[in-house]
């Protein structure tokens, strides 16, 4: 499960310091004087019992200019700071089962009963509320493909909740959480890694049923642009065929060929199938294996 950390004892501190802080030393959460860095500053800002209600009064006076020009999460995320070094900072809406906005939205907005990993470090806190409730698992990284339907040899640790001034370290292709709401209305605080690598990093939706992967939802956005190039233009296809081929992300190189065989039928799709069962990643074979068998 997340690794737990003991808060550090300090003064409440308020957001400005935070982020002119952060921004000064980065954020690397695979670094344990980093970690201890963040987890000081996220503390001291937890203790604030004032400043996110002051940061959303001041948002909404301005028309909430600053949420709809940067944050690329849901309504549910409030950004509090996105940093050019490579990560940001924010506060998470967790609604009741009661509430209004889980009965118009329905429980897959929040990501409730929604097993999944993450792709990236982050550490985070229960600012407010008795927090939302997760299943925590772990699995070993190192020994899984990837592909879907993999068995990752789940280890159930516990039930909890993420009580205001709990903190957590979540650990990128490691921890596993299905969370559930909590009893009424909670919010976390997160700083989130942002590195250019994370995009190109798959995240697992678990079956816990089964204790495997039902699937990989991460996408860049080249990689949907590319579905509707090959659509468009000869320059489109010769692209998919270079990035079928070479690129150096193995998701991609599934997807240039998933582009590829959208265009045709018959014996020509499979042939161009075919040719993703000798790829060196797993992924990419399995993924060509399926569609092959569906085609």
């Amino acid at each position: 499960m997340p690794r737990l950390i003991d808060p550090p004892a300090g003064p409440e501190r308020d957001l400005e310091e935070i982020v002119a802080r952060l921004d000064e030393h980065g954020v690397d959460l695979a670094d344990e004087a980093s970690i201890a860095r963040c987890a000081d500053l996220l503390a001291g800002l937890q203790r604030n019992r004032s400043f996110l209600a002051d940061r959303v009064i001041a948002e909404l006076k301005a028309s909430y200019a600053d949420q709809l020009a940067t944050n690329r999460y849901s309504a549910q995320v409030f950004l509090l700071h996105r940093s050019p070094r490579g990560f940001f900072l924010r506060a998470n809406l967790w609604p009741a089962a009661t509430d209004a906005a889980y009965t118009a939205s329905g429980p897959l907005a929040f990501a409730y009963g929604l097993p999944h990993d993450h792709n990236f470090h982050f550490l985070t806190t229960g600012y407010s509320g008795p927090g939302y409730v997760s299943d925590y698992y772990d699995y070993d990284a190192e020994a899984v493909d990837g592909r879907v339907e993999e068995s990752l040899n789940l280890h159930f640790v516990e039930r909890s909740s993420l009580a205001e001034g709990k903190m957590m370290l979540y650990r990128a292709h490691r921890d596993i959480h299905s969370q559930l709401p909590p009893e009424r209305l909670s919010i976390s605080l997160n700083i989130m890694d942002e590195g250019e690598h994370v995009p190109w990093r798959d995240q697992y939706i678990v079956d816990l049923e089964h204790g495997t992967i039902a699937r990989r939802p991460t996408l860049t956005p080249g990689e949907i642009l590319l579905r509707c190039a090959v659509h468009l233009t000869d320059n489109g296809k010769d692209i998919a065929e270079q990035f079928a081929k070479a690129h150096p992300v193995p998701r991609v190189r599934a997807n240039a060929i998933a582009a590829l065989a959208a265009l045709v039928r018959g014996e020509e799709k499979a042939a161009l199938l075919e040719r993703g069962l000798a790829d060196t990643d797993a992924r990419v074979r399995d993924d060509c294996a399926r569609w092959l068998a569906h085609s």
